[in-house]
């Protein structure tokens, strides 16, 4: 990045996620790390229209760049804390799905009213979890609020599956997609990178022949809302129902690109308001959800798919978790800058979870430190302080051993009042140089 505006681009991005973590939603809002005690912990804190000037500048190339900073970020917190619930087996459930996120005025490039109706920007999310561990983000895009759902599905799902993978998580994969993603290249793509694939389905007229094959005697009780379950017949009485039949996706396509595997379909009896209780419905009328799976019914039968399909949902909770906080606005009206402040904010969201996770009493660490500008992405604390003290608490009497003085430190002071350094035409100029970059920090006033 040309100019002034690229040096420090590791600090810059580190306290751009430094912010995020405890609910920054805008620019302004970056003074919080500057405020009361929180310079001795984040050193080098920048001012906000620093880092406005920096997202300003950022292109399609620097998103990028930052998209591969993001997913090293998360392989390498992978390997300092139990993400995925370490070696505890089972499936690993990738959940993709996009959302709006709202802004206002039409100098906002790139937005558009999209599936919801609303004026905004359109970010695809893919979160990873087991069964016992919270969601953790291993891809994410922003795009044109006017974008179509799977538009780039195939790219993204491959991309996702190939950060997975670099974590080391062990065990089976499955792909959860809502009906958006019911298409040849999401789960083309999803089977090209070892995963199986739980998708819904469109009611076309392929799916709705196979619903009607179902014989009647193969719906089974399932557990739903208001279910009681029967002690005397070991059954489930509940108004819903599941059955499955072997169904080939994507029929229209050549032989090569069929898709073989189950159609599980869950029914609900369709309420009349106007029947009473003497006089019932001639006949039953249903309402029916179908999804589409690869997994093996030696594995998970059509009532345990049906239950781990319908828990895809929990990737809208990621989606609120970040519309509540970085989410919450897009600060810029460049798309570039948006794009990676989406970047920034999925870093913090993994970081959170990364703390959320790892043992009582333990500090997450990764797993070798690199040196170089990129370093305060993986390193947000404070490094250890040298041995000697800066000049003004030498002249102020200050002492290691206590850290008391005979006065308080001025509020700021610089440690190397008159620093010569050559400029670019090979002449010396006196500059004064802000303690800011951690590494010379004095262990008493940390400046």
């Amino acid at each position: 990045m040309p100019t002034d505006k690229g040096t420090n681009t590791g600090l810059k991005v580190g306290t751009l996620v430094a912010g995020m973590v405890p609910g920054v939603d805008s620019i302004d809002d970056m003074a919080l790390l500057r405020h009361g005690g929180t310079k001795k912990v984040y050193k080098g804190c920048l001012a906000p229209s620093t880092q406005g000037s920096f997202l300003r500048s950022v292109t399609f190339g620097h998103v990028k760049q930052l998209d591969a900073v993001a997913s090293r970020f998360l392989t390498s917190l992978a390997l300092t804390a139990p993400l995925f619930g370490g070696t505890s087996g089972g499936f690993v459930f990738v959940g993709v799905d996009d959302t709006i996120i709202e802004v206002h005025g039409y100098a906002k490039q790139g937005s558009g009213y999209g599936y919801s109706g609303v004026r905004g920007l359109n970010a695809v999310l893919a979160t990873a979890s087991r069964e016992d561990t919270a969601p953790v983000i291993i891809g994410q895009r922003l795009r044109k609020g006017a974008a179509n759902s799977a538009g780039g599905a195939n790219k993204f799902v491959t991309e996702a599956l190939g950060t997975l993978k670099r974590t080391g998580t062990a065990g089976p994969v499955v792909c959860r997609f809502d009906s958006a993603y019911y298409g040849y290249p999401a789960v083309s793509a999803a089977l090209a990178g070892g995963a199986e694939v739980s998708v819904t389905v469109r009611r076309d007229k392929a799916v709705k022949h196979a619903i009607a094959q179902i014989p009647e005697d193969a719906w089974t009780k399932i557990k739903y809302t208001n279910a009681v379950y029967d002690e005397d017949t070991h059954t489930w009485v509940s108004v819903a129902e599941v059955a499955e039949i072997e169904f080939s996706a994507f029929s229209s396509r050549k032989k090569a690109e069929q898709v073989p595997g189950r159609l599980v379909v869950r029914r609900i009896p369709e309420l009349n308001p106007k029947a009473t209780e003497g006089q019932p419905t001639l006949f039953d009328t249903h309402r029916f959800h179908a999804f589409f799976t690869t997994i093996d019914a030696a594995t998970l039968d059509a009532v345990a798919a049906d239950k781990v399909h319908r828990k895809h949902a929990r990737i809208e909770q990621v989606n609120a978790d970040l519309k509540d906080s970085a989410l919450a606005h897009l600060p810029s009206g460049k798309f570039a800058a948006n794009s990676a402040w989406l970047l920034c904010a999925v870093m913090a969201y993994n970081l959170s979870r990364t703390s959320g996770s790892s043992p009582p009493g333990s500090s997450p660490r990764p797993a070798r430190e690199r040196s170089g500008p990129g370093s305060s992405l993986s390193r947000l604390g404070s490094p250890p302080a040298p041995e000697e003290l800066c000049s003004t608490c030498q002249k102020l009497g200050r002492s290691k051993s206590d850290g008391s003085a005979s006065s308080p430190p001025p509020t700021h002071h610089y440690k190397s009042p008159n620093t010569r350094q050559p400029s670019r035409t090979g002449a010396t100029q006196e500059t004064k140089t802000w303690n800011t970059t951690g590494s010379e920090a004095c262990p008493l006033c940390s400046r």
